[in-house]
């Protein structure tokens, strides 16, 4: 592969589009420097990472990658001991979080089916989920610039210390600033800094009046920030309790760097995954975006590309082609008119190759084929040099030799205007020595042409094929399809005519040619239209054979149903009529011992009771055989129910029992039935409606308002600027509908303020029926200004 090939098909526009998918500059980096390789394998490889990439877009949307950072220097300072910022911390934070979201994401997938992403479901494996270092750094650290109180006790306990303090200070120089005796000494009754310490304005006059230490003058000299005696100590203190802070805040970096630096190979690890699944979920967007397949590879010099699409054309407009060679023939000649998309199927063959073989889905059809090249040559448009002195025609000859000298077995080499450029006649006895030399190599060749000698050479050379690009006369416009093993027709006089040129001018040009090239035309012209014709036919007899396929594989279907049908239906019918005849047995027995009972226990009313029983058993016999009789008539005479639905009352009619339908009819017309304690699985024609009850009514209105509370209620509710006790009726309703509806986490948004609704709302909840346990919101969910609640 050269970069004059990749310029020619335009492969680094599809390299751009690839990088755009990336999240991460690592993606990004690794998408860059994409190649497309020659070893069959290991593109299965890559192109296996695609589709399972896009399968799992397909499945469970993007996966989330967002918050991979390039942590290199990070890992490399700590590797040393050093101590990394809270911002780089935090860094290393989001790559742990991705790293912890993607095991998330594919055991999600998994529990759906089993594994059909085994790629990708070992590198997420091989991630590891360092949590408790996460958690460290998000429970210490806010953001870039700011540590949490929650960091260590010791940081909360200095912080209140320095909080009071202030409150001292600040008392303290408030008192001064009111007081009647130094109110004239001042220029403003305001407190303010200087250098880190609390200090009044001074007038210059009365620097005496006021004793303490100047750390600051006004511009004009007029005013003088003073710190008063009565505060020097105090700020003293509070200067001492700010490096103490800082200390522990270095502290709590160094204890996080340390944990970083403990569990450093993994998290280099990790990066090194995070990039390659970044990179091989944008290969899975791209797919996606162009409607890419998985190509079915060779190393035959095969090409069978199906509906294919030049990736970088309006999806909208482009007309897909059809484009096959390298089996019965290894040379194909495009002819046919200008902007009739000749040069464009050239790309399009050779680009999409070039991403097949870099692991990228190509936009065509399903089954496609793609051959394997070592190499691919393209010499495609205008290069035109006017500094290096080179025509059209030399500059194409530069870079047909440079081709020539470089080609070898197993490439495709792409030609646009083979010959042009030059004398007509020499031009295309060039192209024909160039393509017989390429054919004899065994090379794989496409060319374009507007020579009708290379048109005749195609008909009459072995593996060399033609094909056109087909265009409509009546509209003056090309259809952009393309049929091999038809030549395409220059139709210059046909275009000439319709443009309005008069008809005398276009008969001398006729004149002018020879009788055998207006004779090749007029074949042309004839071979054109029956191909039309052909095709047309050909249409309508796929369409009706289609057709045909469909009504018979439906009878046949429809067959097998209903003979499937019929053998279960007299199955289940014996089964029941057994059963039905071993419960008249158990109870035939169970008469025949109590006959001998009452024998044995009265003997004068042996005779009557012995009469009596044999009744009732030649009743019941006549009930069991009425019974079994109407059962298996029923089964037969009666229509099964339409559109059941689950929870509806059905009557069994083999039980002669009402139950609840518990799931829709399968394909074989089974029914689930709850009736009483029982499950039964029942064919459905043994059922039929029974009258819905009022017990139905209220279970489909309490579902009802399950299934409206469901859809309806949010997993936050937002009470700020309300009063407490607002507030509270309001939550008091928010947590019935939450728990109505099976939510497991909400969001309590009071803001943070004075803190009394905050208060108020723990304070209620705490005791709640519906509540299992609440806490702060974290830093990226609210912080203090939100309470996240577990709903039993």
């Amino acid at each position: 592969m050269n970069e004059k090939t990749f310029k020619a098909l335009e492969y680094n526009k599809i390299v751009e589009k690839l990088v755009e998918k990336a999240e991460s500059q690592l993606g990004k980096t690794r998408a860059k420097n994409i190649k497309p390789l020659t070893n069959k394998d290991e593109i299965e490889y890559l192109q296996k990472e695609t589709e399972e990439a896009l399968s799992l877009i397909m499945k469970r949307g993007n996966p989330p990658l967002y918050g991979i950072h390039n942590i290199s220097y990070e890992l490399k300072r700590v590797e040393i001991g050093g101590s990394l910022s809270p911002g780089s911390l935090l860094k290393v934070s989001d790559s742990l979080r991705v790293s912890r979201s993607l095991k998330n994401y594919i055991k999600e997938t998994k529990e759906d089916k089993v594994s059909d992403h085994p790629i990708i479901e070992k590198l997420v494996e091989d991630l590891r989920a360092l949590k408790h270092i996460e958690d460290s750094i998000n429970n210490a650290i806010i953001n870039d610039n700011e540590i949490s109180d929650n960091a260590s006790p010791t940081l909360r306990n200095i912080r209140r210390q320095i909080i009071s303090k202030n409150d001292s200070i600040r008392d303290k120089l408030n008192a001064i600033i009111s007081s009647q005796n130094y109110k004239k000494y001042l220029q403003d009754s305001i407190v303010t800094m200087r250098e880190g310490r609390y200090v009044v304005p001074v007038k210059q006059e009365n620097r005496g009046s006021i004793p303490g230490l100047v750390h600051d003058q006004s511009s004009s000299g007029a005013t003088l920030f003073i710190e008063p005696m009565a505060v020097v100590e105090l700020n003293n203190e509070l200067r001492e309790l700010e490096i103490k802070e800082r200390e522990e805040i270095e502290r709590i970096l160094q204890e996080l760097s340390n944990m970083v630096a403990e569990e450093l190979e993994s998290i280099e690890n990790n990066q090194k995954i995070l990039q390659q699944l970044d990179f091989i979920f944008a290969k899975g967007k791209l797919a996606l975006e162009m409607n890419g397949t998985k190509p079915i590879l060779n190393e035959k010099g095969y090409i069978n590309i199906k509906k294919g699409r030049h990736p970088l054309l309006n999806v909208k407009k482009v007309v897909p082609i059809d484009v096959y060679m390298g089996d019965e023939f290894n040379s194909l000649i495009i002819t046919g008119p200008n902007t009739g998309g000749k040069t464009v199927t050239l790309k399009t063959v050779g680009l999409l190759t070039l991403m097949a073989q870099s692991g990228i889905h190509i936009p065509a059809d399903y089954n496609s084929q793609i051959a394997v090249f070592n190499q691919i040559f393209a010499d495609i448009g205008d290069e035109q040099s006017i500094e290096q002195s080179l025509s059209t025609f030399s500059s194409h000859m530069t870079n047909i030799v440079d081709i020539l000298n470089s080609v070898e077995y197993n490439s495709l080499i792409l030609f646009d205007e083979l010959g042009a450029g030059t004398d007509p006649t020499e031009g295309a006895a060039l192209a024909m020595s160039i393509l017989d030399h390429l054919l004899r190599l065994n090379v794989r060749t496409i060319a374009t042409t507007h020579y009708s000698q290379l048109k005749i050479y195609a008909l009459t050379t072995e593996k060399v094929r033609n094909a056109s690009v087909e265009f409509d006369i009546e509209t003056l416009s090309p259809t952009y399809r393309l049929l091999i093993g038809v030549p395409g027709k220059s139709n210059a006089f046909e275009i000439s005519k319709r443009l309005g040129l008069q008809d005398y001018i276009i008969d001398y040009a006729r004149d002018l040619i020879s009788k055998e090239n207006v004779e090749f035309e007029d074949v042309l012209q004839a071979i054109e239209k029956d191909r039309r014709v052909i095709e047309e036919n050909k249409f309508e007899a796929e369409k009706l054979k289609l057709e045909i396929e469909k009504l018979k594989e439906s009878l046949s279907f429809e067959k097998d149903k209903t003979k499937d049908m019929r053998e279960k239906i007299l199955q289940k019918a014996k089964e029941e009529a057994r059963n039905i005849l071993r419960e008249a047995k158990e109870e035939a027995d169970s008469i025949v011992g109590e006959l001998r009972d009452i024998s044995s226990d009265i003997e004068k009313d042996r005779n009557r009771r012995i009469q009596e029983n044999q009744e009732r058993l030649k009743t019941k016999l006549n009930q069991v055989e009425s019974s079994l009789s109407e059962n298996l008539l029923n089964i037969k005479s009666k229509e099964p129910p339409k559109n059941l639905m689950v929870g509806e009352s059905v009557e069994v009619l083999s039980l002669n029992q009402k139950g609840s339908v518990l799931s829709l009819p399968d394909e074989n017309g089974n029914v689930n039935v709850q009736v009483g304690i029982m499950k039964v699985n029942v064919h459905i024609s043994t059922l039929i409606r029974a009258e819905s009850e009022e017990t139905n009514k209220t279970q489909v209105s309490t579902k009802n308002i399950i299934k409206t509370k469901t859809k309806s209620i949010k997993n936050e509710v937002d009470l700020r600027g309300k009063t407490l006790d607002e507030a509270l009726l309001d939550l008091d309703k928010y947590l019935d509908d939450t728990y109505i509806a099976g939510l497991k986490e909400i969001y309590i948004i009071h803001g943070k303020g004075t803190g009394v609704l905050r208060d108020g709302i723990k304070s209620y909840i705490k005791g709640h029926k519906h509540v299992k346990a609440f806490r702060t919101g974290k830093y990226g969910e609210g912080g203090d200004g939100v309470t996240v609640v577990e709903i039993k």
